[in-house]
């Protein structure tokens, strides 16, 4: 299956659509009561974000559960898949492009095994989880991003040690930054240190064709806003887009949001820009369960979901992960407190046809 978007074929091409900067949601799993995959409500989360004015989905990642790799499962090809087809059909109605980026996992086999099935389904790149490799050596690392980079484009990725990452300094950003297929990288590591080091790294590089995406999910507005040190090249760098969980969830609005942060760059701050920073970050907090370390994430962004009606419930494949206590309430609250925030009427407006 070789579906690609005709602008989107050759890696040059990938990269630049990528540095245009985009909003990529971290795409959900849909389950039925039975834990089984709800192909339906699957299509309609794609369609959904595609609708929403997204650049494109990322799909085998966290928030599509990494279990879906699991043999009693068997859910990576069949939710690639359908993501893979269901992007096809919603890029030929608009008519214009959509990236499709593939979590990879594992050890070296196992992830150059991933990227093949993801090239073969007519993914641009893969996200390249690196939390099987926690105790290796940067240079071990760098080999194995270099064997999955000969079989699809890398989208690299800094994750935050509280979901598995590992501190990954300067250094290794900036050998990263030399392999060649390198179109973008995910900047997640919730550390404004680490942050730095990553955009410092990929300016010293030279590399000015590599996307830079905020994974930050408690820090989307003021890492979209700001203008980093990069020394080596032609001025400030920002983040291009984001690659975000968050944005799983409330997307028309998270659209709206890059587009007005975009013309705001560069002008004065508007202080009412730090208020909204610190209420998109509040509402983050309570849907990411932050108060327990994360560990009702992906019921709460379900949950969300769930009350649009896009989700029936907030299932996961495994049965323990649930809503934290109070995570219910905590998610009323934030609700309530910044109405704005939600897409609630444009889902409500095109749910049915979604579903269809």
């Amino acid at each position: 299956m070789r579906g690609l978007t005709p602008a989107l074929q050759s890696v040059a091409e990938i990269a630049a659509f990528l540095r245009e900067g985009h909003v990529i949601p971290a795409h959900p799993l849909a389950l039925d009561a039975h834990r089984r995959l709800d192909e339906r409500r699957q299509r309609a989360l794609t369609r959904y974000y595609l609708a929403a004015g997204a650049g494109g989905v990322a799909v085998g990642v966290h928030t599509t559960q990494f279990a879906i790799r699991d043999r009693a499962h068997g859910l990576l090809r069949p939710v690639l898949e359908l993501a893979s087809r269901t992007v096809d059909e919603a890029a030929a109605a608009r008519s214009r492009p959509a990236i499709r980026v593939a979590g990879i996992c594992g050890r070296t086999d196992q992830a150059v095994a991933e990227a093949r099935l993801a090239d073969d389904l007519g993914y641009h790149a893969g996200l390249l989880s690196l939390g099987a490799l926690r105790d290796a050596r940067d240079e071990e690392i760098l080999a194995h991003c270099r064997a999955v980079a000969e079989v699809i484009p890398l989208f690299g990725f800094y994750l935050q040690p509280a979901v598995g990452g590992r501190p990954l300094g300067y250094a290794f950003w900036r050998a990263f930054a030399g392999i060649d297929r390198v179109v973008a990288i995910k900047v997640a590591p919730f550390d404004r240190y680490a942050t730095i080091d990553v955009m410092r790294a990929v300016a010293a590089s030279g590399r000015d064709e590599i996307a830079l995406y905020t994974g930050n999910d408690d820090s989307i507005v003021l890492d979209l806003l700001a203008r980093f040190p990069a020394s080596g090249q032609k001025g400030p760098r920002c983040f291009d887009g984001g690659l975000l969980g968050q944005w799983a969830v409330w997307t028309r609005r998270a659209v709206e949001l890059l587009g007005e942060i975009r013309g705001a760059r560069g002008a004065p701050l508007d202080p009412r820009w730090l208020e909204r920073a610190a209420r998109l970050t509040d509402a983050n907090g309570a849907i990411f369960d932050a108060p327990h370390r994360f560990a009702g994430c992906l019921p709460g962004i379900h949950e969300v979901l769930r009350r649009q009606g896009l989700l029936t419930g907030t299932w996961c494949l495994d049965p323990a992960e649930v809503l934290s206590p109070g995570q219910r309430e905590e998610i009323d609250r934030v609700l309530a407190a910044y109405p704005e925030l939600n897409d609630d009427d444009f889902v409500a407006e095109h749910l049915d046809a979604w579903l269809s």
